[in-house]
Formats: C-alpha cells, sequence, structure tokens
C-alpha cells in the first residue's frame, strides 16, 4: 500500500533546514549534506546513508535560491557531504517503495528542476558548482553530482560513481541521469551502457578516462584539492555586487476551498475537479530603477507575483492530484504590467533585476512542466499583457471573450520576445509559430492592445466566443476536458507541449514523462515481487520476461 502523506509545504529558510547546512565565506559558499535519518516526509522509512526524500530537495532548492538572490557575492558553491566515506546513496529506496504512483513522478520532477535551476544559475548567474565527492555517490547521488560544473572524487580505493537503479531496481536513473551521461559529459555510449548496469560503479582512474568525473584525489589531499579548484573556479566566474536581496516567506492562507496569497489566488471546485488560478496585476506604483528595485526587495510585483505562482503551482501538483483542469485568469490594469516589463527589460544587465527575469523564466516552465489541463479565460478586467500574457501562451487553449465594446484587450512586449523561453530554448511565440518564423517578430512590432477579434486574426488565443456563446462555450470545454482520461491528457499535452527543438532539457522531461511513468507501473518494478519491492528483503524479483 502507498505511504500516505500530509500536504506538502514547500516553504522552508537556512535556520529550518534539517538536511543540509550552507555556509559562505567570501565569494564560496559550502553546501554540505548531513540528511537526519529520522527528518523524512513520512516516518515510514529512514533516511539512512544520506538518502534523500522531496523534504530533502525542497531544502537544496530553497538554497540555490537563497544563493542567487541573498548572496550576490558568491561565485562558487561546494557541493559536499558531511558523513565520512559517503556523499549520497541517492533517493530513498523504501520511500520510493512506500509512495504512490503520482508521489514518485512529482518527486523525480521537482528533484530535476531543482538540478536544472543549479545548472542554469552557472550558465547565467555565473555560479560555479564543484561536487566534492568524498566517498560512495549512487544513483540520484551522482545525479546530483552531474549537474554539477565539476565532479571531484577521492580517490582512496574503494569510492565510486554509479548508477545501479536499472540491475538492482527495475528503473531508471530517469531524473536525468542517463541523459546528463551523454548529452552533457558526452559519455561514449558504449561506456554508459556498461556503467549503467554495474551496481557497484565505476572509481579512480577510470572514473576520470570515462568522462565520468574530472578529477581525483587521494584522501590525504582531497579537502586541499577541493579547496584549490574552488579558488581556481572563483577567479574564472564572473563577479556580482550586492547586498542581496532577502526572501521573506510568502505565507498563503489555506484552506480546503483555497489558496491565497497576496497576488496570486487558487480556488477549488473540487465535484468539477478543476481549480480556478488568479495573478493579479500590481495595484501600486513599482519601482522603476535598480536603487529602488533593490530597496524594494521581494516586495517588487514581478518576484512576489511569480514566487506566489511557483508555490501554489507546487502545492497544485504534490497535494491535489484530482485537481485535472486549472482556469488561468488574471485581474488588474494591463498597462501596469507593460510598465513593470520595460523597466525588467531596459535593466535586465543588473544582477538583480536579472535574477527576477530568470526566476519568471523558471515559474513559467513550471507551469509548463504541470500535468494539468490549463485553459486561460481572458475576459474584460483581465490583465493578460505582455508578461502576464505568458501565462495566456503557456496554456493549453486560451479563450477571450468578444465583448461589444471592444474592451477586452490583451498585449504584448519586450518580455514576449525571448528573455522567458521554454525548455526547448525558443520562446512561447516561436513555438506557436514554427510554421511562420517571421510572425514574432511581426506581432512585437505592433505595440498596440489588441481585442478579441484582433487576437483571433493574430492566433494568440484560440477562440473567441461572443457574449451570447461565452459561458457555454467556456463551461463546455471544461467539462469535456475534466471528463478525459488524466492519463491521455497528461501524453497529450507533454507531447504538445514539446514542439520545436529538442535540448538536453526536454529530452529529460519527455522521457519523464513516458519512461517514468510506463516504468514505475510496471509489474517489473513495482508489482509484489518487482524489483522495486524485493529490495532489501530475504526474496530476488521475479520478472515477466517479454519485451514490451
Amino acid at each position: 500500500m502507498a505511504h500516505a502523506h500530509p500536504a506538502v509545504d514547500f516553504e522552508t529558510e537556512p535556520a529550518r533546514y534539517r538536511h543540509w547546512r550552507l555556509d559562505i565565506d567570501g565569494a564560496v559558499a559550502t553546501l554540505v549534506m548531513d540528511v537526519r535519518e529520522d527528518g523524512g516526509l513520512s516516518p515510514d522509512y529512514r533516511l539512512k546513508l544520506n538518502s534523500y526524500d522531496l523534504g530533502v530537495d525542497i531544502e537544496l532548492a530553497d538554497a540555490l535560491q537563497r544563493l542567487r538572490f541573498e548572496h550576490p557575492d558568491v561565485r562558487v558553491v561546494i557541493v559536499g557531504s558531511a558523513r565520512e566515506r559517503l556523499f549520497c546513496a541517492g533517493a530513498n529506496i523504501m520511500m520510493l517503495r512506500g509512495a504512490s504512483h503520482a508521489l514518485k513522478v512529482n518527486f523525480c520532477k521537482f528533484t530535476n528542476e531543482t538540478r536544472l535551476a543549479l545548472e542554469e544559475a552557472s550558465r547565467e548567474s555565473g555560479i560555479r558548482f564543484l561536487a566534492a565527492v568524498n566517498g560512495t555517490c549512487a544513483g540520484g547521488g551522482y545525479e546530483l553530482a552531474l549537474a554539477c560544473d565539476e565532479i571531484l572524487l577521492v580517490d582512496d580505493g574503494s569510492s565510486a560513481v554509479s548508477l545501479p537503479e536499472a540491475p538492482l531496481l527495475g528503473v531508471l536513473p530517469g531524473t536525468g541521469g542517463l541523459t546528463r551521461l551523454v548529452d552533457k559529459r558526452r559519455v561514449r555510449r558504449d561506456l554508459a551502457d556498461a556503467f549503467s548496469t554495474l551496481i557497484e560503479g565505476i572509481k579512480g582512474k577510470r572514473a576520470v578516462a570515462w568522462r565520468l568525473v574530472d578529477a581525483i584525489a587521494p584522501t590525504t589531499r582531497f579537502q586541499e584539492a577541493v579547496r584549490t579548484r574552488a579558488a581556481e573556479l572563483a577567479q574564472t566566474a564572473p563577479g556580482k555586487s550586492g547586498p542581496g536581496v532577502k526572501l521573506g516567506a510568502l505565507q498563503p492562507t489555506v484552506t480546503d476551498a483555497s489558496i491565497t496569497y497576496s497576488t496570486v489566488s487558487v480556488s477549488f471546485n473540487r465535484a468539477r475537479r478543476t481549480a480556478d488560478l488568479t495573478v493579479q496585476a500590481p495595484a501600486d506604483p513599482q519601482p522603476s530603477t535598480p536603487s529602488d528595485i533593490q530597496a524594494a526587495g521581494d516586495r517588487f510585483w514581478p518576484l512576489r507575483a511569480f514566487r506566489e505562482l511557483d508555490d501554489a503551482l507546487l502545492r497544485l501538483r504534490l497535494n491535489e492530484p484530482e485537481i485535472g483542469v486549472v482556469i488561468v485568469r488574471t485581474e488588474g490594469d494591463p498597462d501596469a504590467v507593460l510598465t513593470v516589463d520595460r523597466t525588467l527589460v531596459e535593466h535586465r544587465d543588473h544582477w538583480l533585476v536579472r535574477e527576477i527575469i530568470l526566476q519568471m523564466k523558471r515559474t513559467l516552465k513550471r507551469l509548463d512542466l504541470t500535468a494539468r489541463t490549463f485553459f486561460a479565460c481572458i475576459e474584460p478586467g483581465s490583465a493578460f499583457a505582455g508578461s502576464l500574457f505568458e501565462l495566456s501562451l503557456a496554456s493549453d487553449r486560451a479563450y477571450m471573450l468578444h465583448d461589444d465594446d471592444e474592451a477586452n484587450v490583451v498585449a504584448l512586449s519586450a518580455m514576449n520576445g525571448g528573455l522567458l523561453p521554454m525548455s526547448n530554448g525558443l520562446s512561447r511565440l516561436q513555438t506557436r509559430f514554427l510554421a511562420e518564423p517571421d510572425k514574432p517578430a511581426q506581432l512585437l512590432a505592433v505595440g498596440e492592445k489588441l481585442n478579441a477579434a484582433e487576437a483571433e486574426e493574430a492566433g494568440l488565443v484560440t477562440f473567441a466566443p461572443d457574449p451570447i456563446d461565452w459561458d457555454d462555450e467556456v463551461r463546455l470545454a471544461i467539462e469535456g476536458r475534466a471528463a478525459c482520461s488524466p492519463d491521455a491528457m497528461t501524453g497529450l499535452e507533454a507531447n504538445l507541449r514539446f514542439a520545436g527543438p529538442e535540448t538536453m532539457e526536454t529530452k529529460i522531461f519527455g522521457r519523464l514523462t513516458a519512461w517514468q511513468n510506463w516504468i514505475f507501473q510496471r509489474p517489473n518494478a513495482v508489482g509484489d515481487k518487482g524489483a522495486l519491492k524485493a529490495y532489501g528483503g530475504s526474496g530476488r524479483p521475479e520478472f515477466d520476461w517479454e519485451r514490451t
């Protein structure tokens, strides 16, 4: 039977960490993993050997976010372990064995989003990550190391890196492990094949020769080698100037009927299996210079609104599995959004503004990767403009009321022109108009608000019913979608959202949707005598030997 788990809270802070320690020493930060065995989200398993569950990853994601916003002087992060001769044993197997299918998949998804955020911090924010692998590094532990820029492995005659999921558990290192081996580290396919079926892994000079790690160092010189390499990386990383911005708690009001933040709200209609997700445009004047933005800190509307939206999406994923359709709405003055967008674009080279834009990008990608149907409803009083119009572009369909006085409008801004790309590397406009590559630039050049007829003609909305048809058409669309098989909709949406070019990121999530969804339900892994169920017991797994 799957473990029941309480509603997951994604908010934390360093003072509340149970599994990580974050130390800052000038340009070098050390992020040390020291997992409490009794600190799991459920009491039904113990987090032995620095293994992790979702709660451990929530703290890691929080630490990465705070490094980017609160510590702009940090140029290098050493990711290490407090345990002797042990880096990380990966995802906790007993947790996976007892978790519901939905929790397994969403755990894998969140874990990989966090690792991609780490890689983005290196690519976009100039923070280098050095994995100091001081001992056993298996499964998800090695996948964490793979997400770092460099891996330094202790050469003590026994410490190895490994991806033992396939031979040991009948599942995959599918949270980016296999993809990063061949796409990121350029490990030869034949060597990757051999490595991924060796339970004991690869150590020492062979690990370097196979490109599994970057360097090795003997036990007596390991810590010195870590410090030396971190100092070298700090010299090459681009610098930023502080001071940082403190990220305060979001503190939503959560009831059975709704989740309410300062700018975002979610209300549930459980009988219909739907939710209304509403984002408010800024109501007060917003700062327009970097110094004023710095002074406003986490109260600056785009940072606050998209942090709240991110938290709402995560709560929908993990805590509301039966909500199948989300109706996306906005409220407020579209001009207020366009004014903020102009500020962001004008000052995008400032470190804090850049981090805010990247946070917006990550949140929108979180929406892209959430297995729920999203329908945007654009009505009079909406603020679907610029960065908030991305919510409509990210939705599976957009319905826009064609009102008689044509007061219902949408608008684009420079923020729609590539600053908020999808996992495929394209803007949502480019992804929408793959058959018309010149059209995004043409639409961005219009510079005017579009009414429903103009927006439908431009291809920016799916349907524009008139007031007579609006209620019935939108209602029937939502009811029809909510009545479809959720499995079929997850597959359909993921296929259509991944339009355009393939990247390492789209491969990871496409494979996660297909491979992990499938393997985590197959009896060879999770059946009564499957490998995941048999692990740690006295019996051996029994497989259905048919290839499918």
